[in-house]
């Protein structure tokens, strides 16, 4: 059957003279289905951005002393993140209310009487959910990560707020480097270890960096502050002693300054700068911080990184799973108001998200592969759709 579908799709788009064009039963359907999607988008974001961050930001503005201006800023920052979350629901909405009313009308009889199978009735509404998943796919990549940090950014510059994957302070980087023994195995072996009190974006204060040297400390870097220097590819400390050991690790030497360059390893300005939420990041920058963390062995987090990744990159996919189950259920010879429609959305809608939801925490416990975490919810998602519209169109 799902072959079957592939192959109506291939003829839905292109013509005889090997063109693209749409019958006047696609055009038909495709009108139908555009405006209730376009109405479902704004009417969920609104309420989206209305109920999961208007009354916290109020708060923030009226206990916090969030200046008016930075709170209008991160509400509309957050209009992003809450529309590429309404599409693959509008994308439900639509496909259930126009192919319900098409079926309370009787045109889908009708249709069905002159020999259209269910198959290809559907294809106008999976088509516009592969367009709908490119959108989300953009979205989510090249506007959401940018306006969810800058919006992360302001409540940290204002209200000093936290956050679990800011390194605003206290930031630790372990260095390692791969040494080649004797025998010829390899081993990772401490180079640096660097350790700051605080970081405001460009400068790392109250620095303290330890080198190791064959498996011995050789000196110690104490700074007040330090930064990466994009130009020459180095690092400037500002006030600050270097401490050479002796081979015993006793005291050997004391080396003041007030400016001093020192080609240590990039990685942990990358470190500070790129600790941000998953959803603060693209799929570039997460796999940046991931190979970080692998370098650092935090497991854990390295294991959360690789789920979100996948759960990123599965997500546009549920608008194709939301347009064929909202399609086959909306085809349906029985009848089906508005209100019913709209309850079985939320309905499904709910059911689909909590399975996602228990079978991301199995990835992040280790039960399941990351990509299984990501892939599965979508995986079950399409074949109880195929199952329907199997199911209506053979019935």
């Amino acid at each position: 059957m799902p072959m079957k579908l592939i192959r109506y799709i291939g003829r839905f788009m292109r013509s005889p003279w090997g063109g693209w064009s749409l019958s006047l039963m696609d055009r038909y359907i495709t009108s139908q289905l555009i405006s209730p999607l376009l109405f479902s988008v704004g009417l969920v974001s609104v309420l989206g951005v209305a109920i999961g961050y208007l009354s916290d930001l109020a708060d923030k503005v009226v206990d916090s002393n969030l200046p008016l201006m930075q709170a209008l800023e991160i509400l509309l920052l957050k209009v992003p993140e809450f529309t590429a979350y309404a599409l693959p629901i509008s994308v439900m909405l639509s496909t259930l209310l126009t192919y319900g009313r098409l079926s309370n009308d009787s045109e889908l009889i009708a249709f069905r009487s002159c020999g259209v199978s269910l198959y290809r009735l559907i294809i106008p509404a999976v088509v516009i959910s592969l367009v709908v998943t490119g959108v989300t796919f953009l979205m989510s990549e090249l506007v959401v990560p940018a306006a969810n940090y800058r919006a992360t950014t302001i409540l940290v510059e204002y209200l000093q707020e936290e956050r679990p994957y800011w390194q605003n302070k206290d930031i630790f980087y372990p260095d390692y480097e791969q040494v080649i023994l004797p025998n010829g195995d390899q081993e990772k072996r401490l180079r640096h270890l660097f350790f700051a009190e605080q970081f405001d974006g460009e400068n790392l204060k109250t620095l303290t960096v330890l080198e190791w040297l064959e498996e011995r400390l050789n000196r110690i870097v104490v700074s007040d502050s330090a930064t990466w220097n994009r130009q020459e590819e180095t690092w400037d400390f500002f006030n600050g002693t270097i401490y050479k050991l002796a081979p015993d690790a006793s005291y050997q030497e004391a080396d003041p300054f007030e400016h001093r360059q020192l080609p240590l390893t990039k990685a942990a300005f990358e470190f500070a700068l790129q600790g941000r939420d998953p959803y603060e990041m693209n799929i570039v920058q997460a796999k940046q911080y991931m190979r970080i963390l692998k370098m650092m062995g935090d497991d854990k987090k390295l294991r959360m990184f690789q789920v979100r990744i996948q759960q990123k990159l599965a997500f546009p996919f549920i608008c194709v799973v939301f347009g064929v189950i909202g399609s086959a259920l909306g085809a349906t010879p029985q009848q089906m108001g508005r209100a019913t429609g709209f309850g079985l959305s939320v309905l499904i809608i709910f059911s689909y998200y909590l399975l996602g939801f228990l079978i991301g925490s199995l990835g992040l416990t280790g039960l399941i592969s990351p990509l299984l975490a990501g892939w599965l919810p979508n995986i079950v998602g399409l074949a109880v759709g195929f199952w329907l519209l199997y199911y209506f169109a053979e019935s």
